[in-house]
């Protein structure tokens, strides 16, 4: 495999923990070079993720050899060819060539190799199929990644629908990678292959669809990507019931004339779209607890405009500050209320801090109330009353309106 190009050796390339995972190789004389996304991000540029090396060792030679170095081996996908090898408390998957024997649409039967270039004609995009050594010198066994790369260009290696029957997780991949590094209209071909195929996007798993779409949504083409996977017919697979894209893309353009951080489950929330469709997303996806109480608070939650100040600090004492911001902007992406009318919303939202009910069960009971539901209620209305007047009420105030209802209901019995 020739080198095609070279670019400075950076410090991530010739320093632990890469340098401990190349040295212990080395020792026996095994070759082996950085590739995927760590490549893909040092040509382009940007900041290193996760460090991934290839080798055409055998796993288990990978492994004798790391762990007589001194290193930490953990066979976290054997039967794929990956070791885990951790330095100085950092992993590096290394994982050995190999090529495709059997594919389901989810999951691979695979084979070792020494060749390169099959393993690089197993892989989903021509930009994530480059090779580098420590030195800086890149691989590019396809031919099309480095351009495609520099170009902001996305394309499957090979033929697209041959890509996608291997694994069809590519099909989100092709959308995600379109909307963090496309610079170009999205490859015609690709985008035919992802449309012929999108029916089998509900054969995924919920875990793998949501871990790659709340990617997609906060990347910084996500609103045109979603606008395609719409036309290609992908959203609509992606959960029983429809997918709202519309609002989702007009929720990024609030988010973004507000200086909101781009909210993945907020923009999740905005793409289910109606009440009815929370449970059967929630349910598909996997989501976590907290992600799934997010979105179901999100519609549970008043979202129209507030009439005073007051009403505000009301809604978010009772609801919440995220869940009341994210009420509020689903709405108004909904009813397309003009976005300076949230301004002051979202400013309160991450501003201020509710103050905490200054009174609790103990001072009831002081009051010679015995412990049952008569406690709780009497909190309720105090905390109303409380809340009514604007938070403006101390323990002490509080105190004296919990005596009076004390008193009042004495007097009734």
């Amino acid at each position: 495999m020739r080198p095609v190009d070279r670019i400075p050796a950076q410090s991530w390339m010739t320093a632990s923990p890469a340098a401990a995972v190349f040295a212990a190789l080395a020792a026996d004389g095994v070759p082996a070079r950085f590739v995927g996304g760590c490549v893909r991000d040092a040509v382009l540029g940007l900041p290193i993720g996760d460090l991934d090396v290839c080798t055409p060792a055998r796993p288990e030679r990978v492994m004798a050899l790391v762990r007589a170095a001194g290193l930490k081996a953990v066979p976290t996908g054997i039967e794929h060819g990956t070791v885990t090898v951790v330095a100085d408390h950092i992993p590096v998957e290394v994982t050995t060539l190999r090529r495709d024997v059997e594919t389901d649409g989810r999951r691979a039967v695979v084979a070792f190799t020494d060749d390169w270039a099959e393993d690089a004609a197993r892989r989903d995009l021509t930009l994530n199929a480059l090779y580098l050594d420590p030195d800086g010198t890149i691989y590019d066994p396809t031919g099309q990644g480095l351009v495609d790369a520099r170009a902001g260009r996305i394309r499957f290696v090979g033929d697209a629908e041959t890509r996608i029957r291997e694994d069809v997780l590519r099909i989100l991949r092709f959308f995600r990678f379109w909307a963090r590094f496309g610079e170009e209209p999205p490859d015609p071909v690709g985008l035919a292959a992802c449309a012929a195929l999108a029916s089998r996007v509900p054969s995924l798993s919920g875990e793998r669809v949501w871990a790659e779409l709340a990617k997609l949504v906060v990347a910084c083409r996500a609103a045109e990507a979603l606008s395609a996977m719409a036309a290609a017919g992908v959203a609509a697979c992606l959960w029983p019931g429809s997918a709202d894209v519309a609002r989702a893309v007009t929720v990024i353009e609030i988010e973004q004339s507000l200086g909101l951080k781009a909210d993945a489950v907020r923009r999740l929330a905005a793409m289910i779209g109606a009440v009815g469709n929370v449970e059967p997303a929630v349910s598909r996806l996997r989501l976590s607890r907290s992600e799934a109480d997010r979105v179901r608070r999100a519609f549970r939650t008043e979202g129209g405009p507030a009439s005073s100040g007051p009403e505000r600090r009301a809604r978010i004492y009772r609801a919440g500050s995220q869940a009341y911001l994210d009420a509020r902007v689903l709405y108004t992406a909904a009813e397309r209320e003009p976005v300076e009318a949230l301004a002051q919303d979202s400013a309160l939202a991450q501003a201020w801090t509710p103050p905490v009910f200054p009174i609790g069960g103990n001072d009831v009971a002081a009051l010679g109330v015995p412990p049952g539901p008569t406690t709780g209620r009497l909190l309720r209305l105090v905390e109303d009353a409380w809340i009514a007047d604007d938070f403006a009420g101390d323990a002490a105030a509080c105190r004296a309106k919990l005596a009076a209802l004390v008193d009042q209901g004495r007097q009734q019995q």
